[in-house]
């Protein structure tokens, strides 16, 4: 059976979805974005009329318009994947909406596969490193210069994965530093430039030896590729999701542990 999907928002994500879709036989019933002017399946804004026949919608918008976005799509009774970030601070009120409409919700600040086993071996490699007390633990980012937030949010959940998986750390340190940096501090820089997607480091280093784990994105195809597989994979499901569950239901486990 094909899946049916809305694409809300078509930005340079969304035009990649799109694109993407029909390899893994998806269908793209409408597309809505307030700024685009075409006929057929594009439409202005999220309604009964924009979502007829639609079985999932892939949020990539922004911030400011994320949670009136998830309260229509949710009113509507249309499970959705969201991949835009700046909102977590509402989570509590999300779920809530989620649990009110009975709906299929997953989200990811970054639905990149790599990036999310990214994740677990960080996690891991804290862990062990954690056991070796004279090695220091860093991380950086880049991503290009239109990214609209700074950290990301795939940043700032990675570095709370380090810092939940190496005891010497206490505080995630995201802004510049005009000091000498604590021994319980760890620091996670954000630089913004050029046309990178992204990239992630994580740095382990001692006196005598540096280790680094790095995430390189070659472009767009990889996170669009993800949240088609999100999409597929909340299709028919009721509840509140991470990107994490659907990985754990892959490969199992939990990079929390």
């Amino acid at each position: 059976m094909v899946l049916n999907i809305a694409i809300i928002g078509y930005g340079k994500m969304g035009k990649t979805i799109e694109k993407l879709a029909e390899d893994k036989q998806i269908n793209v019933k409408s597309v809505i974005d307030p700024f685009v002017e075409r006929d057929g399946k594009f439409f202005h804004e999220i309604s009964m009329e924009s979502l007829d026949g639609v079985d999932v919608c892939i949020d990539f918008t922004q911030p400011d318009v994320i949670m009136d976005n998830i309260r229509t799509v949710t009113g509507l009774g249309k499970n959705i994947v969201v991949g835009t970030t700046g909102w977590y601070d509402k989570e509590k009120e999300v779920r809530k909406i989620v649990d009110d409409a009975g709906i299929g919700f997953v989200y990811a600040s970054n639905f990149s596969i790599g990036v999310n086993l990214m994740f677990r071996i960080s996690a891991y490699a804290a862990r062990l490193f954690n056991r070796f007390k004279e090695y220091d633990i860093y991380a950086y980012e880049l991503h290009h210069n239109q990214k609209l937030d700074s950290p990301s949010g795939t940043a700032l959940k990675l570095g709370e994965l380090l810092i939940k998986n190496f005891d010497r750390k206490k505080k995630l340190v995201i802004d510049r530093l005009d000091r000498r940096i604590e021994p319980d501090e760890m620091h996670f820089a954000s630089i913004r430039g050029g046309s990178i997607p992204c990239s992630h480091v994580v740095g382990f280093d001692a006196l005598a030896n540096n280790i680094e784990i790095k995430q390189t994105a070659r472009g767009r195809e990889e996170f669009a590729d993800g949240a088609l597989s999100a999409a597929q994979w909340i299709n028919g499901k009721k509840g509140y999701y991470k990107f994490e569950d659907m990985m754990d239901e892959i490969i199992g486990g939990d990079q929390n542990e």
